[in-house]
């Protein structure tokens, strides 16, 4: 019997109320049907929550790796239990109508794993994800359910390439709209779709999904240096079974998210966002779990660290290297390393290994030679890339990703949408001119519903050459691979009368990223009659999950999350209806 089972024993495991006593031996004989011995019953059990699935490259080999982490958690003494949730994939929902169930899928991944979980009574689990929200869904389930717990990222795909470079899907995206405006052949825009994916794993260039990996490890829910191996790479296997074990370690130690997941640490994974030139998206991913874990985030801790931390990583999409580069001269521990000689990060901070940052950080191997990442003394751009705006438009904030945009200032003249199937039409049919912004509302947490990522749009705008030409303004989302000045989760969306919903075909609008301002440069009298005659429109869905979703979910700048719905009593307590 391994040691560490023998120290198991000394506190009651939360599967004891389901696997010990007579009462329980109904429970034990379902799973003696599935070959567990006696002896495996006396062990921690231990879930294996992963999003595999065949709908994307992200999760397709995720089964694989689940299988490595059961081994580690066996040798470490534990009993493991798999078990799969969705994921959706954002690449192919991208510009359709099934877009507006990726970010609900977040909120479906946390309670279905929370679910699982509870009802068996396991005693920590090991949560993989690919796809983008995957990993907060499984990182807020983590928080939420407070047990023994560690994340480990599917990994990112190998780079495709082109003509003698590296190509990502952005690279397909953006050829669609290359193609449109006559910019490229088909036979070109065929040689950049065959070769952009070359197999498993997760988007290439600093997305979503490689944003949040890297956020996992910042934070300390993941082992060190787990965040950037490829998907294929051995050391893939190998940092999955390394936290299964870990997790068992996590059980005897009684180590749980919530001790990881301080202030403090959300503020080390906001540096490490702003330093890499992150995916806005994270954002909101950030406050979401944030919430799970009891510690409140907003908008102006983004903005406060951004302004003292700089950008230092050369990543697309607003750069020239993609995640396996990083991944090559040292990951994240790289990136740590650099903040933490500046002090830029509290290295005290407990992580998943029962180490500090700093502990971790210094075990670390990094290479030298490199230009991916820059000191902090050189960097990119001396503040970080994810900026707050507020103004007449967005009173509560909206968000805009500089990294790789030059311009820093854009007025011009609305075109209005209220679908983004009407503003894709619209750039498609090169109706888009030099000088205009355009707004796409009722897209927004509960307009959509949903919140859809508009790669499609933006990426055929910057494909057709007027990246920085114009405009894009919406209460929805942007994939991590979009770029160029688009402003996105303007907040109070348009379904709850945000301004956004007042806007009007042909009205200046001005983005000043300087100032940190995005205002309607209407009246405030015509804003007051614009508003009087504003009605909500009728849902989109007022059925299924995304109605139940519309109902629930919260302004974007507080993390677009679900909360229950909650009246008080005669005694003034809140209660959930």
């Amino acid at each position: 019997m391994p040691q560490k089972l023998v120290s198991s024993q000394k506190r009651k495991l939360a599967s004891a109320a389901v696997l010990e006593g007579a009462k329980n031996a109904p429970h034990r004989s379902y799973y003696k049907a599935m070959g567990l011995s006696d002896l495996d019953l006396t062990k921690p059990l231990v879930g294996v929550a992963n999003t595999w699935n065949e709908a994307t490259p992200c999760n397709v080999h995720l089964n694989l790796l689940a299988n490595k982490a059961s081994e580690g958690i066996a040798v470490a003494g534990g009993t493991p239990r798999q078990f799969v949730t969705i994921a959706v994939s954002d690449g192919i929902a991208m510009g359709t109508e099934g877009m507006k169930s990726s970010l609900v899928s977040r909120e479906i991944i946390a309670d279905s794993v929370e679910l699982m979980i509870r009802a068996h009574q396991y005693d920590g689990f090991v949560g993989i994800a690919g796809c983008d929200k995957s990993l907060p869904g499984m990182m807020m389930a983590m928080a939420r359910l407070n047990l023994p717990s560690a994340f480990v990222y599917g990994g990112t795909i190998m780079p495709g390439v082109v003509d003698g470079r590296n190509v990502t899907i952005q690279d397909v995206f953006e050829a669609v709209g290359a193609f449109e405006s006559g910019r490229i052949s088909m036979e070109d825009l065929k040689k950049v779709e065959d070769a952009s994916c070359p197999g498993a794993g997760s988007c290439g260039g600093l997305y979503t999904a490689n944003t949040m990996a890297c956020m996992s490890e910042a934070l300390g829910l993941a082992l060190p240096g787990s965040a950037t191996p490829p998907a294929v790479d051995g050391r893939r296997a190998l940092a999955v079974f390394e936290t299964g074990r870990t997790v068992l370690n996590a059980i005897m130690e009684d180590l749980k998210p919530r001790d990881i997941l301080t202030f403090e640490a959300f503020e080390n994974g906001i540096c490490v966002l702003q330093a890499i030139g992150g995916s806005t998206n994270a954002i909101m991913h950030l406050i979401a779990l944030g919430k799970e874990s009891g510690v409140k985030l907003d908008l102006d801790d983004f903005e406060r660290i951004r302004k003292k931390v700089p950008h230092i990583a050369d990543l697309r999409p607003g750069g020239k290297y993609v995640m396996y580069d990083l991944d090559k001269v040292g990951g994240v521990p790289l990136i740590m390393q650099k903040l933490l000689e500046k002090k830029l990060l509290h290295d005290d901070c407990l992580t998943i290994t029962g180490k500090t940052v700093r502990e971790n950080v210094r075990a670390s191997k990094f290479l030298k030679d490199q230009d991916v990442v820059r000191s902090v003394d050189s960097p990119i751009r001396p503040m970080g890339t994810d900026v707050i705006l507020r103004g007449s438009l967005a009173p509560e904030g909206a968000v805009v990703k500089v990294a790789g945009l030059d311009i820093r200032k854009f007025k011009g003249r609305a075109r209005v949408f209220d679908r983004e199937e009407l503003a894709f039409d619209a750039v498609d049919k090169k109706s888009i001119s030099k000088g205009d912004i355009l707004v796409i509302r009722y897209e927004g947490p509960k307009g959509g519903p949903g919140m859809r990522e508009m790669l499609q749009v933006t990426a055929a705008i910057v494909g057709q050459g007027l990246g920085e030409k114009v405009a894009l303004v919406t209460d929805g989302r942007f994939s991590g691979a979009t770029r160029g000045i688009m402003v996105g989760h303007v907040s109070p969306e348009a379904m709850v009368g945000g301004p956004i919903a007042l806007v009007q075909e042909g009205d200046d609008v001005l983005i000043d990223i300087e100032k940190q301002t995005i205002d309607l440069l209407v009246s405030e009298k015509e804003i007051a009659k614009r508003r009087a005659k504003w009605k909500a429109p009728k849902p989109n869905y007022e059925w299924g999950a995304l109605a139940k979703y519309a109902s629930l979910v919260g302004s974007a700048s507080d993390g677009a999350v679900c909360s229950p719905r909650l009246s008080a009593d005669v005694t003034g307590k809140a209660e959930i209806l």
